[in-house]
């Protein structure tokens, strides 16, 4: 998000809670959208990029695969990244739920450290499945508004705390649990 909120002279909180949903601003939401769509006119191809499945800060190439399901629910969808895959929410049109998209990942969850938040075992981005939870891998940015970046590779998902983090954790390695109904995709362009 600092790219983003950089271009547009806002703070990341503020990119981030209209990412969420949690405040709205369709103005500030159609000027984001057409400078994405400036910077890469036409259908993204990531084969034009030879090992970058990155575009920003804060949008990812990734593949999705539709599962099935009962009506009524939210659409989930198995995410492959070049980091790995897991299992999340949907909110594209769910006709084009298969196949290649550049995404903006939101969490509707709040780091709470020692509970969904603690130092990770590696040093790798990574994002996993476990049970019902998505497990992802990075490292921790502290923001000066009180909010925290996750970098997993050349890629962020914002999050709000809910706790205060320890000091000296700013700039390492964590691993953040979060449930599957809790992270989303948006997809840019399909």
């Amino acid at each position: 998000m600092p790219t983003v909120a950089e271009h547009f002279s806002v703070w990341p909180a503020v990119v981030s809670c209209i990412g969420r949903g949690t405040r709205r601003d369709d103005d500030r939401a159609d000027a984001y959208r057409d400078w994405l769509t400036a910077a890469w006119p036409g259908q993204p191809d990531n084969s034009a990029v030879p090992g970058r499945d990155v575009m920003d800060d804060e949008a990812m190439f990734v593949r999705t695969e539709s599962l099935s399901q009962a009506p009524q629910q939210h659409m989930t969808v198995r995410v492959h990244t070049p980091i790995g895959s897991a299992l999340v929410l949907w909110r594209g049109d769910p006709q084009e739920a298969d196949g290649r998209h550049l995404i903006e990942w939101t969490v509707d969850a709040d780091i709470i450290w020692g509970q969904n938040t603690r130092p990770a075992p590696a040093t790798e981005p990574e994002l996993r499945q476990e049970g019902d939870r998505v497990i992802m891998r990075g490292r921790l940015h502290l923001t000066d508004d009180g909010a925290a970046c996750l970098q997993m590779g050349h890629w962020s998902v914002l999050f709000d705390l809910a706790s205060p983090i320890p000091s000296g954790v700013d700039e390492s390695w964590a691993e953040i649990s979060v449930g599957t109904k809790s992270v989303a995709l948006y997809p840019y362009r399909t």
